[in-house]
């Protein structure tokens, strides 16, 4: 199958972009020897091509759960462009091996790239996620926590590697990650702030919710966007009058996040909200309501077992 890898460059020319892609497919699930030959011609491939197969690869995998092609996004993590590593850190976000979090975390903290690390800092997200679920050990999620505080800590680090990495920690329960999430919020940076807001979602702290209802009135778009998202995140049926109000916001983004997070939250009142939605003039507004509604209505129903 692989002698024909040339042949899948060659398609890159080509118009008929479902022909190059049916030869992308091609890569899924390497078996040891195809894989040995795909690191023999991957470096004599032209950078920007290079670009290209990974990040449609990406686009493939998003498209159909059963094309796998975290064998060729690993051997590219030490490609030597940052767009292709950058990529295929992407393209393994549905991988949880915890082999991956050493890598991760090497990249976080020594990759001369700056969007390298910053994709890197969001992928340990996942993991942090993961080991504040306890599902995985602490050795790993110690790891974890020391790359991220690091990297946050790090003023010689760009303010979108520290951000998501705020972003990432957020789930981590801990006073100091409160007090870096509070730290952003009150840093006068902006790009600091918004992350510090989604990151009071991820939290999960009740302790934010004055805080973000106050920045749902926030005159940014997407601040009142981050602020919605994070109220749903945090599941306090306190937000939801504010958050009906914001169904009406001149905003669609903002609208549609105000719609999810109704839908997270639950209750008589959310519920009555989004039903009105259903009636608005907007497709967009009643398809996101009826997803809400749907979402709610799942999660109101009793577990059943079997016997």
């Amino acid at each position: 199958m692989l002698s024909s890898l040339e042949e899948i460059i060659t398609e890159l020319n080509n118009e008929d972009s479902a022909a190059f892609n049916a030869r992308l497919s091609e890569l899924t699930s390497l078996k040891p020897e195809e894989l040995d030959r795909f690191k023999q011609l991957w470096p004599d491939i032209e950078t920007d091509k290079r670009r290209r197969i990974v990040s449609r690869l990406v686009e493939l995998a998003e498209d159909n759960f059963e094309l796998v092609f975290d064998s060729v996004f690993k051997n590219c993590l030490d490609d030597p462009d940052p767009e292709v590593r950058s990529k295929a850190i992407e393209g393994l976000w549905e991988n949880d091996e915890p082999l991956l979090i050493n890598t991760f975390i090497n990249l976080l903290s020594n990759d001369d790239s700056d969007k390298v690390q910053t994709t890197a800092a969001i992928a340990l997200g996942r993991f942090a996620l993961l080991s504040e679920h306890q599902k995985l050990h602490t050795s790993y999620a110690s790891r974890i926590y020391q790359a991220l505080l690091t990297a946050i800590n790090d003023k010689n680090r760009s303010v979108e590697v520290r951000r998501r990495a705020i972003e990432a920690i957020s789930p981590m329960s801990t006073p100091e990650v409160e007090r870096l999430i509070d730290k952003a919020y009150r840093s006068g940076n902006a790009r600091l702030k918004t992350s510090a807001i989604y990151a009071m979602g991820k939290n999960c702290n009740p302790a934010w919710l004055p805080i973000l209802l106050d920045e749902l009135d926030n005159p940014n778009p997407e601040t009142r966007y981050e602020a919605a998202g994070a109220c749903g995140e945090l599941g306090e049926e306190e937000a939801v009058p504010r958050l009906c109000e914001l169904v009406e916001d001149r905003d669609i983004e903002v609208q549609l996040a105000a719609i999810r997070a109704l839908g997270k939250i639950g209750g008589t009142e959310a519920k009555n909200c989004l039903e009105q939605c259903l009636d608005d003039l907007n497709e967009v507004i009643q398809l996101a309501a009826e997803q809400a509604l749907r979402e709610m209505n799942e999660g109101d129903e009793p577990l059943s077992f079997s016997l």
